[in-house]
């Protein structure tokens, strides 16, 4: 068995043998948004850090586009 295939059985014999809450609390919502902005921070990070790395970061248009400019 490859790694993944055991993390997944684990995973599946976990979600099987637990016993979920059925209540969401007013701390669930502030959780899910601490994460989700975690989350958006780390990969805007990340992509940067790419950017950066392949030498070509992303800049905002310093000269407007031509088909703009032509109207």
């Amino acid at each position: 068995m490859s790694i993944l295939e055991i993390a997944l059985a684990s995973q599946i014999w976990a979600r099987r043998h637990d016993k979920r809450r059925q209540a969401f609390d007013e701390g669930d919502g502030l959780k899910i948004l601490l994460r989700t902005a975690f989350t958006f921070a780390a990969f805007s990070l990340l992509i940067a850090g790419l950017n950066l790395a392949a030498g070509r970061p992303q800049v905002v248009a310093q000269q407007p586009a031509p088909v703009v400019a032509g109207r």
